[in-house]
């Protein structure tokens, strides 16, 4: 690929100023990361991308006391161009080089070769990569909607089958991918975060309206708002 990568693509949106902490659901995530996949999936404007920011951006700095370790966090924002296999393991190859230059050590060759290889092929060797780095890693793919290769679905599907155990996957969706997902479910590997999770509480509601928006508003009307807009 001699297209220049759009490096913006692999920073991890900053949270935006007045969010809400959500600690019950980053508490959740934790919980989840001796998982192999967490997806967060819901419609636009359900806060999953501003969620899982906050979370790794938590994740990859100093654990406090009683959270899990420091982790790396290689993030990939997605769009409709990346919808081809060559370019999506182009940019994935160049999110873990954020992390580690290791961490594409092997699959970079066959991306720049003439040919792409086989898709087990190129999966086998980026699994590879994983498990010599070692070290705990987390993998974010966020608006995983835009991809319709099958090609990559099936790519996505066997690296979660083969993931080694210092890999958590993350997916960030407005719909659910064609991956594997109730045998992930029959199999305890998989964490859902789903609309119904990602609305607010009373307490959210109120904190949101008053302290990050300035209004002000009385008991009543947070809850009256709450109701009218479901949390």
């Amino acid at each position: 690929m001699t297209t220049p990568l759009l490096t913006t693509k692999l920073y991890i949106p900053p949270v935006r100023p007045g969010w809400v902490p959500r600690s019950h659901l980053i508490a959740r995530l934790d919980v989840g990361l001796h998982r192999k996949l967490t997806l967060i999936s819901a419609p636009a404007g359900s806060g999953k991308t501003t969620l899982a920011s906050a979370w790794l951006s938590q994740r990859r700095t100093a654990a406090g006391e009683g959270e899990p370790a420091p982790r790396g966090v290689a993030w990939l924002s997605l769009d409709s161009g990346d919808s081809d296999p060559a370019r999506f393991f182009t940019y994935l190859a160049a999110a873990l080089s954020s992390v580690d230059a290791s961490l594409a050590h092997g699959i970079r060759p066959l991306l720049q070769a003439p040919h792409l290889p086989p898709i087990p092929s190129l999966v086998a060797t980026l699994v590879n990569d994983l498990a010599a780095y070692g070290a705990p890693l987390v993998v974010a793919l966020d608006d995983y909607q835009t991809v319709d290769d099958l090609a990559i679905h099936e790519a996505l599907g066997l690296l979660v089958e083969h993931l080694p155990p210092n890999v958590h996957l993350v997916l960030i969706t407005r719909h659910d991918p064609p991956l594997p997902l109730p045998r992930l479910r029959a199999r305890g590997q998989v964490t859902e975060i789903r609309q119904h999770d990602l609305v607010f509480s009373g307490d959210e509601a109120a904190r949101f309206l008053n302290e990050s928006m300035g209004l002000g508003l009385a008991p009543d009307d947070v809850a009256l708002l709450e109701a009218r807009t479901e949390g």
